[in-house]
């Protein structure tokens, strides 16, 4: 008894439907700092998950915090700025 499930799964894997679009592309792109920053700030907590974070660890969570803050203001404002001017046209 053949199964068909496996060679379903081979012809639809690389189906155009499952790649991402121009638009998804571009939004991970305008995205990228942002995540970026989140990488390090999950870096600089992972550093301290078995020991005791020291003040060196301290401040660099903080400047990683600075960084997810910034990178989110700047992605904020840029999707604000972009709403605003195609309205007002």
């Amino acid at each position: 008894m053949k199964h068909i499930v496996t060679v379903q799964d081979a012809v639809t894997a690389f189906a155009d439907f499952m790649e991402p679009t121009a638009a998804e592309l571009d939004a991970i792109e305008r995205e990228m700092p942002t995540i970026l920053a989140d990488v390090e700030l999950l870096d600089a907590h992972i550093v301290t998950l078995d020991r005791t974070p020291s003040e060196l660890d301290a401040r660099r969570i903080r400047r990683a915090r600075r960084r997810v803050l910034a990178a989110r203001r700047e992605l904020a404002n840029r999707a604000a700025d972009v709403s605003l001017s195609g309205g007002a046209a």
